[in-house]
């Protein structure tokens, strides 16, 4: 059973008037002692503006940033006066040739021959494994095995120098790292963290895992047992402020895993303490009779323990904090500060009671304004994580009063995932504080939407469709949106009434593209199908999906039938509308107009058709309308004759306008002149490929109007 250390080994002081941690005042004294210079940049921020101090990385480092000093400071007070405290392993070293352990001599160690770093890089071993066979190396010569992680360390930033018993005992961190850095070629440039290739694919992994598995292991034993973490964590700050890149990724890195791991230990001891305060009440709580004074004793005893293992934790989760986190959050390095970013809020979610405050979503609130991507995206992600959970909403508001300005403007993000993980974030904050907005959805789901309320949605999605100008087809939007506002988009009824009406006030790109949605809307109702380049990673429909599909295609016919030719009478004259609402015919049961008795809307939609015909040349408005004839005249449905009958009746209309079109051009001279003037025969050369475009549809078959005959001569007249 290993003997229990208090943290005093990490607090000394010359009076107990002036109590500071240790760990800061060693990572303190390290940072002043190294000559190079953190290499950071100041992130755009108007808050920071607003607050010089706020902006100054060294009033951040003394003033601000820990909610762990005050406690600390209380704790060592009331702890130094019963323990005779210790001096800290960085601030003496042993005489040259021993090393004091526990109170025993070593004898002189030679460096470890066994090679952590080449087992992590090849993650062929279970890392507990790994991380247990270096325990128990360093349980049998705790120098050879703390050099050992040391050298891991700096090999992992990519430096083939190694730390030698004499250099740890003879100089200073910043010493070793000055000797570390001199023997370093950044020339190279790739280091294991940056590397390419198949043996490098999976370093990071390996390397995060191994600190979470170090930190695991030794939690309930070495953690507080002479292991020597603050010489680890005052390593690792000055390496991350090292002008030496590999140096400053990895050490980050490591640092900010660490600290993870510590976040996790603080947070097990939390429940701990909680635990044994309430069976420490429960058992005062009993009569005299049943108290037992050795279990008080016990859990007294026991709180002690928990209390002081605490205090440790703190103070080295406060010293990587104001070491590292601080000064590097708004490094230089984008990926860099994406690990801040991204580990800052895996303290936020896991132990909330001290991290989730504004002293630390300042940070996050700040690098939203981040010129990187990926950075961005980092914050997203961790607020995400963080608005997901409806407990925190307390601790959230002003921080999401302070920043939502610039939230709501990350949707329109230049970098399309940072926009999309933005209206995610919204969405989740929406629900969050407005959790009325979740019930009224769901009522929603069985009862329609107020018309008034409907066409606000259409001309929101109307205005941001327009002026994002993200992408110039509405089939994406709908096929984007369908999951969550599909019952507003098929809601034909209101997109209909805001074409129809004329008081609605929409612009003429507005009304092509609420067309566009509206054809998109009845498609993928209908159809169920995305737009190319979309995939939905299902093989086939359910049978109640089929029927509802089948159902949406009777709501959508029997809605639009006596509205399409009213739509296209309203727009007959626009080739850019008339088109695609003449292909919401593909979309209709067409069997209605029989089973329904609509024949006089049919008859409607039949002259409005011969009108957009005769009118346009565009090939899309009459491929359009050719087909719509084609998908009419079919001799399965009752109304055949009546469409065959117009058909024949469009086709002596074009005819008789083209033998018109053909005695005016003959009648300008005579033929030879005629065949030799440009623009005429220009204008016949037009006619005759208007002609071959609609009579000639490949879609609608060449005797759909006339015999192919008959039209071959009719091209041999001209």
């Amino acid at each position: 059973m290993p003997t229990l250390r208090s943290s005093s080994r990490l607090h000394s002081s010359s009076s107990p008037s002036s109590v500071s941690s240790p760990l800061h005042r060693t990572v303190g004294s390290t940072l002043r002692a190294l000559s190079t210079s953190s290499s950071s940049i100041n992130l755009p921020c108007d808050d920071r503006d607003s607050d010089p101090s706020e902006g100054d990385s060294h009033s951040l480092s003394t003033d601000e940033g820990s909610d762990f000093e005050e406690s600390l400071r209380h704790n060592v007070r009331k702890r130094s006066a019963k323990r005779p405290l210790r001096t800290p392993p960085v601030a003496k070293h042993p005489k040259k040739g021993s090393q004091m352990v526990e109170g025993k001599i070593q004898k002189k160690s030679e460096p470890p021959t066994s090679d952590l770093f080449d087992s992590v890089k090849t993650a062929k071993s279970d890392m507990q494994s790994l991380v247990d066979e270096w325990l128990e190396s360093y349980k049998q010569d705790e120098e050879a095995g703390f050099l050992e992680l040391i050298n891991f360390f700096i090999r992992s930033c990519g430096c083939k120098g190694t730390v030698t018993p004499e250099m740890f005992k003879k100089m200073s961190n910043s010493e070793i790292i000055r000797h570390l850095t001199e023997q370093f070629n950044e020339d190279s440039g790739d280091y294991p963290l940056t590397a390419q290739g198949p043996s490098w694919k999976k370093f990071q992994g390996s390397f995060c895992e191994f600190v979470r598995t170090l930190v695991y292991q030794c939690q309930y034993s070495l953690l507080y047992d002479g292991f020597p973490m603050d010489n680890l964590i005052s390593l690792l700050t000055g390496l991350s402020d090292s002008q030496v890149r590999a140096f400053r990724h990895t050490s980050t890195l490591a640092a900010m895993k660490l600290m993870t791991s510590l976040v996790r230990v603080a947070l097990q001891l939390s429940l701990h303490k909680d635990n044994n305060q309430r069976q420490y009440e429960a058992e005062r709580n009993k009569g005299p009779g049943q108290r037992a004074p050795e279990r008080l004793e016990s859990l007294l005893e026991k709180r002690k323990e928990l209390q002081e293992h605490q205090e440790e934790i703190e103070g080295m989760m406060n010293a990587i904090f104001r070491g590292v986190f601080v000064h590097r959050y708004r490094d230089i390095l984008p990926e860099i500060r994406a690990i801040c970013m991204e580990e800052i809020g895996c303290w936020m979610q896991s132990y909330s009671t001290s991290f989730l405050t504004d002293s630390y979503l300042k940070y996050i609130g700040w690098t939203l304004h981040d010129k990187h991507r990926e950075v961005r995206l980092k914050c997203l992600k961790a607020l995400k994580g963080l608005y997901s959970n409806q407990e925190l909403t307390s601790r959230l508001e002003l921080f999401t009063s302070r920043f939502k300005d610039r939230m709501v403007s990350m949707v329109m993000d230049r970098e399309y995932d940072v926009a999309v993980e933005a209206v995610r974030l919204l969405t989740l904050i929406l629900k969050l504080f407005y959790p009325e907005c979740g019930t009224k959805a769901g009522v929603g789901r069985e009862r329609r939407r107020s018309p008034s309320a409907q066409r606000t949605f259409f001309h929101l999605l109307l205005s941001f469709f327009v002026e994002s100008e993200l992408h110039d087809h509405a089939a994406y939007l709908v096929d984007s949106l369908w999951d969550c506002a599909g019952t507003q988009l098929k809601d034909w009824e209101s997109m209909t009434s805001l074409l129809l009406q004329k008081d609605q006030n929409l612009g003429n790109v507005q009304e092509n593209t609420l067309i566009e949605i509206l054809v998109s809307s009845a498609r993928q109702a209908v159809e169920g199908h995305p737009p190319v380049g979309r995939v939905t990673g299902r093989k086939g429909l359910t049978a109640k999906e089929r029927k509802l599909q089948a159902d949406d295609k009777v709501k959508l016919t029997e809605h639009l039938i006596p509205l399409l030719p009213q739509l296209l009478a309203k727009f007959s004259a626009d080739a850019e509308k008339v088109a695609p609402l003449l292909q919401l015919l593909n979309y209709f049961d067409l069997s209605i107009y029989c089973t329904r008795r609509l024949e006089k809307h049919l008859e409607l939609l039949l002259q409005q058709l011969q009108e957009v015909v005769v009118k346009h040349a565009e090939p899309a408005v009459l491929e359009a309308g050719a087909h719509a004839l084609y998908l009419l005249c079919k001799p399965e449905f009752t109304f055949f004759s009546r469409v065959d009958f117009a058909r024949s009746q469009l086709v002596d209309l074009l005819t008789d306008r083209f033998q018109q079109e053909l005695d005016e051009l003959l009648q300008v001279g005579a033929e030879a002149e005629w065949r030799d003037t440009p623009n005429e025969e220009e204008r016949a050369l037009r006619l005759g490929a208007w002609m071959d475009e609609f009579l000639g549809n490949s879609c609608c078959g060449p005797s759909l109007f006339l015999s192919r005959r008959s039209w071959m001569r009719m091209r041999c007249t001209v």
